[in-house]
């Protein structure tokens, strides 16, 4: 398990812990008293600190190496059931992006979502999260196909970005991403859309028009990283702190401002210390979800998610 620097605390906690049990188990000694008064030190720092992190720090949680990405979620909730479908049919299979036909119990959901990589060589492979215009392409295909056959579709977004490259570009990532915010508002069927990770600029929005937005506990939201606005506003990356609290980025702020619809509650010691526990909350929000928005007609169902969107921002005429 790797700790980033405000979960020190817990790790010395956790350290102790262990060299006590340690003792109990190599000795007579009867250290039960003891290790007890460190466990309950221990769950008493963990509250303290996960639940006054800075918008900063849950853009670090985010990004925590051990947090289950796109595919663990999915395998998790659907189990075998999960048969993942490839390609745009026009350039190739983008493996940033992937998408799949799965169960929840006897109800059946088109995935979609972004996956990264766990180490240099899947990250390579998944592009770092960052999708190609064939990704979001292939994105749309498969929420056509949800349409024709009224299945409903789950987005899972974890991105830093839409891939920036030349080659992205000449294939008209733009484009692509337009065309799916396009598609998405008029789409015939339930969209269930959960902010799992990373949330940044037009690469996650690009999956992630929903009659039904959620965001995880310790995860962010918004149109620019923190280090590139920092980078912009302050010619350096010394800033992203302020930065990030500037963005309004997180689950809480998002609310406030009535751009998402809740927050998915993560385990007291977050998704990456507590997976099954990040996939039971996820799991339970899709099904909820969907048992409010399954007995809307099409119309009805278009009609309130434009409206939800329309709604959106504040402005004077």
């Amino acid at each position: 398990m790797e700790y980033l620097d405000f979960e020190m605390p817990i790790k010395e906690l956790e350290d102790q812990l262990k060299k006590c049990r340690l003792i109990g188990d190599e000795s007579e000694v009867d250290v039960t008293e003891t290790c007890d008064k460190i466990e309950e030190k221990l769950e008493k720092t963990k509250k303290d600190i996960y639940k006054n992190l800075t918008a900063w720090q849950r853009v670090q949680l985010s990004r925590h190496p051990n947090r289950p990405y796109t595919l663990d979620y999915i395998n998790a909730i659907c189990g075998n059931t999960f048969m993942e479908l490839h390609g745009d049919r026009n350039v190739k299979d983008d493996k940033a992006m992937i998408g799949g036909l799965g169960k929840i119990g006897d109800q059946s959901y088109m995935f979609i979502g972004q996956q990264k990589g766990y180490n240099t060589k899947t990250r390579q492979y998944r592009n770092f999260g960052m999708a190609n215009p064939e990704g979001y392409r292939k994105a749309l295909r498969l929420m056509k196909m949800a349409e024709k056959f009224k299945i409903p579709v789950v987005t899972l977004l974890d991105t830093p970005g839409a891939y920036p490259g030349l080659e992205a570009e000449e294939r008209g990532q733009g484009e692509a991403i337009a065309r799916n915010i396009f598609e998405m508002t008029r789409l015939k069927t339930p969209i269930i859309t959960i902010v799992i990770g990373e949330g940044a600029s037009g690469g996650a929005l690009g999956i992630g028009v929903g009659d039904r937005v959620y965001m995880m506990e310790n995860t962010w939201y918004t149109v620019i990283s923190p280090e590139s606005c920092s980078s912009i506003l302050w010619r350096s990356w010394e800033y992203k702190e302020q930065a990030a609290e500037a963005l309004k980025l997180t689950g809480k702020d998002m609310k406030h401002l009535k751009l998402i619809d809740g927050i998915i509650k993560e385990p007291i010691d977050g998704a990456h210390r507590d997976r099954e526990g990040a996939f039971k909350a996820v799991e339970q929000q899709i099904t909820k979800a969907f048992n409010e928005l399954k007995d809307l007609s099409d119309k009805d169902l278009v009609d309130q998610r434009m409206e939800k969107y329309a709604h959106m921002g504040v402005f004077k005429e």
